[in-house]
């Protein structure tokens, strides 16, 4: 009877238990998530030179995380306030249809490569190879043709490296915020070897005077 009570004990225990080990799994992995694009939101406040909350108000106005640089873009280059890019985004307008109403020309979106790479770029970039320079002004862009070409030139500019090291990585399925990871993760790296290599230096430069 004593083992057949203990027994039941033990299982309500693990049963009870079970959920709680849930919820601290599915917290880690919502807080590991919400970290991932927080660090890509900080990476566009500081590209384009606003606060970071700023940054979150427009995600918090259901703009997607890859079009909020489309839309700090877009408010730079024809200097209006980016709230009334939100707003237009908002009300249903293409991101072509409001580069058009400000003014802005298809060679804003222009990001030299040395080759016409495949998906998704392929499209986007063949509009410019494909016409003379003089030809541009006919080009017409789809949303996600202004999203690859602003989030191409965005991280290659931010992390310093060619464009095709994010077409490479754009073309292996993962989306902007993955890339700017893996990106961000290799720059990392990077520093940290600069320093050590610094520090190693400095110790050795100071041994090498001793007597």
């Amino acid at each position: 009877m004593r083992h057949t009570t203990c027994t039941l004990s033990l299982a309500l225990s693990v049963l009870m238990l079970a959920p709680a080990i849930g919820d601290r799994a599915d917290a880690q992995t919502a807080f590991s998530v919400s970290a991932h694009i927080g660090d890509f939101h900080v990476a566009v406040a500081n590209y384009y030179h606003v606060p970071e909350r700023e940054v979150i108000v427009i995600r918090e106005r259901r703009i997607p995380d890859d079009e909020i640089p489309v839309a700090l873009f877009i408010a730079r280059e024809a200097s209006v306030p980016w709230g009334r890019i939100v707003d237009m985004r908002l009300r249903g307008d293409s991101w072509w249809n409001i580069s058009v109403r400000l003014g802005l020309a298809p060679d804003v979106y222009y990001v030299p490569v040395a080759v016409i790479p495949g998906p998704p770029y392929g499209r986007a970039l063949g509009h410019y190879k494909k016409k003379h320079r003089k030809e541009w002004r006919t080009i017409v862009l789809t949303d996600a043709d202004i999203v690859n070409l602003v989030e191409l030139r965005f991280l290659t500019e931010h992390y310093h490296v060619a464009p095709e090291r994010v077409i490479e990585l754009r073309g292996s399925d993962r989306d902007f915020v993955m890339v700017h990871a893996d990106l961000r993760g290799h720059d990392s790296r990077d520093r940290r070897k600069d320093n050590d290599d610094d520090q190693g230096g400095k110790r050795h430069g100071k041994g090498h005077g001793k007597n």
